[in-house]
């Protein structure tokens, strides 16, 4: 939604719309965002077209009050700010679903990452990975969680073949804990790993395209 449209709602909400109706006009309404009242109105208009508040007009003044949708909108502007101040702690990315080629069921079968992943991680993985797409801009993200301290899986040889090394960090996808997994030699992939104890796709009922939060822990 347009910036003004959830300024025009917080100042809304600071008055006391969430809880009740509250009588204004638009004239003040418009001394309160420092605008003209002809643009506070068109806000109004625009704010109950779109469902987030309900109107009765008055002559002079009106009844408004924030609806379920308006609460929802401001809740999330709420937990994005959230995310900001805890960004020393946490970061949070969201990514569809998508099916990977099955390199993941190989290498987390492989004897010497599970006993690093249960010494380190505390869990043993459900063979394979849950891959996760993330859009571009996410990129950036794993470019800061990267500078972390992380869990290291040492590399390995087996039969004189070399498995990469790998940094890990606690991480959740809707309340279930597993672990992100980000191969050291590898470029900035717009793919991101998760492992779990439980078989993820089953246990949340996942299916490709299906969008999906993640929250990266930081400090491990």
């Amino acid at each position: 939604m347009k910036a003004y449209l959830i300024q025009m709602l917080k100042e809304i909400a600071l008055l006391g719309a969430i809880r009740d109706k509250i009588e204004i006009s638009s004239i003040e309404l418009s001394n309160q965002i420092d605008t003209s009242q002809q643009t506070a109105s068109r806000y109004l208009l625009e704010l109950d077209k779109k469902g987030m508040i309900t109107r009765e007009l008055g002559i002079k003044k009106q009844l408004i009050q924030i609806t379920d949708l308006g609460k929802t909108t401001l809740q999330e502007e709420h937990l994005q700010y959230q995310q900001i101040f805890e960004l020393t702690n946490r970061i949070y990315i969201s990514g569809k679903v998508v099916s990977g080629i099955g390199e993941g069921s190989y290498y987390t079968e492989q004897i010497n990452y599970i006993k690093q992943f249960q010494e380190k991680l505390k869990f043993k993985p459900f063979p394979g990975t849950l891959n996760i797409e993330i859009k571009h801009i996410e990129k950036n993200k794993i470019r800061l969680v990267k500078k972390y301290n992380a869990i290291l899986i040492n590399e390995f040889k087996n039969n004189n073949r070399t498995f990469g090394g790998v940094k890990c960090f606690h991480a959740k996808i809707e309340n279930i804990k597993g672990a992100i997994v980000l191969p050291i030699r590898s470029h900035y992939s717009n793919i991101l790993e998760f492992i779990s104890p439980y078989f993820l796709r089953k246990k949340l009922k996942l299916k490709d395209g299906d969008f999906v939060k993640i929250i990266i822990f930081l400090k491990n």
